[in-house]
This record gives structure tokens, C-alpha cells and sequence, in this order.
């Protein structure tokens, strides 16, 4: 790693210990390497590089939109942490080949179901954009979920430290399927990893998958 590298992600670390009060302990859970899948929620800003930056020394990649690089400084700082650029809103064949590439060189990939921001921390339906990914590469996928980052604004108005959670689930792969893949079913077994996330989260936080009574696990293979 170069040394801009470690200077920029240490120093991002600290400052984030620095504005909230978070909880890792169970990032322990997550493997040392890949391949695998992180699945996990968007809030706000605030995420990638807490959740990042905790996760080192790991070798890392995760989908960042696009829009992104028009920002000078978040370019700088995605191209460092080797962000895969992503089209949204349509099938981004180039954002898939280098996500099944980085995998096949041993990283974790993060992937966010939702496809956006939150703001709030519920969960919104997930997208089922992940399933062929995981289906294609075979890749386990390990459920990371975080809360309490919808505060930071207001906390920092109040000139108060943010509570971050994190939060880590059960390892699974996704089955193979027999027949045609349709998008009805991708959205199904997709729903299903989203339940891994919800069922991770306090009741508030679980928006869309509120109900866990309706978890199943029919296409998860858990490890």
C-alpha cells in the first residue's frame, strides 16, 4: 500500500472515532479475505468510510455511483480505495465484469441491495441487481448492517458524538436454481437476503422487511 494510501485511510478512521461512538466489535466476524460478497444497507455519506476504514486491513472493493468522480475530492479518495464506477438505473456490464474480477482475485466486494441512500435508516426494497453476481461468481455473501448514522446531522448540531452500530451476520451462499431465472424470482431470493439484514437491525430500522415473520430461506445455503 502507498503511503498516500495509508496516511488518507488512517486519517479518516480517527476523524470518524473522533465525531461518533462506534461499535465494531463484531466486524471480527467478517473473514480476513475473500472472495466475498458484504451486503449491506445505505444510510448516508457517512457509511463507506466508517465502515471502510474499520474493515482494514482487508482488501476491499465496493460499487460507488458514477456521479461520484465529478467531485474532484471523491474521485481522488474512490480511485485510492479502488471504487468500481456504477451506471445506475441500467445494466452496467462493465461494473460487473470488474466486480467478478475483483473477486476472482480474492476481495471482499460490498454491494448494497437498496441501490441508494436511506437518509432515515429504514430499509427500502432491495434491488435484485446482486443476484446474478453472487449466482455467476459463487460467491458467499455475509450480511453487514450498521444504524444510528441518521443522527450524525443533528448530533453534530448539537455538537454531539453520532452512537454508530455494526452489526454482522451468518454467512450464506445463494442455491443454484433449476430453469429460468426470471426477475420475479431474483426479486424473491433477493428479499431473502435483505430479511438477513433486517433481522440484524432494531424493529425501527427494518422499514420494507418489517415484518420478519415473512423470513425465509428457501435459495440461502448457509455456511
Amino acid at each position: 500500500m502507498s503511503i498516500t494510501y495509508t496516511v488518507v485511510t488512517y486519517s479518516i478512521k480517527q476523524l470518524t472515532r473522533i465525531l461518533c461512538n462506534i461499535d465494531d466489535h463484531e466486524l471480527i466476524n467478517v473473514p480476513k479475505q475473500g472472495p466475498l460478497i458484504i451486503a449491506s444497507n445505505h444510510v448516508n455519506f457517512l457509511d463507506a468510510p466508517v465502515v471502510y476504514t474499520h474493515l482494514q486491513p482487508r482488501k476491499i472493493t465496493g460499487f460507488v455511483k458514477a456521479e461520484t468522480w465529478e467531485n474532484p475530492a471523491m474521485g481522488f479518495l474512490f480511485d485510492l480505495w479502488d471504487g468500481i464506477p456504477l451506471q445506475r438505473g441500467e445494466a452496467d456490464t462493465t461494473a460487473f465484469r470488474l466486480a467478478l474480477e475483483a473477486l476472482g482475485q480474492g476481495k471482499i466486494l460490498a454491494i448494497a441491495p437498496e441501490g441508494t441512500r436511506s437518509e432515515d435508516g429504514k430499509l427500502r426494497r432491495g434491488l435484485p441487481g446482486m443476484v446474478l453476481l453472487a449466482q455467476r461468481s459463487e460467491t458467499p455473501i455475509i450480511p453487514v448492517v450498521y444504524y444510528g448514522g441518521d443522527k450524525f446531522k443533528n448530533n453534530m448540531n448539537q455538537l454531539k458524538r453520532t452512537d454508530f452500530y455494526i452489526r454482522v451476520g451468518k454467512i450464506f451462499k445463494l442455491k443454484s436454481v433449476e430453469g429460468k431465472m426470471t426477475r420475479e424470482l431474483r426479486q424473491t431470493i433477493v428479499d431473502e437476503v435483505m430479511y438477513q439484514m433486517a433481522i440484524l437491525l432494531p424493529a425501527e430500522y427494518r422499514g420494507y422487511y418489517a415484518d420478519i415473520t415473512k423470513v425465509t430461506t428457501d435459495y440461502l445455503d448457509f455456511v
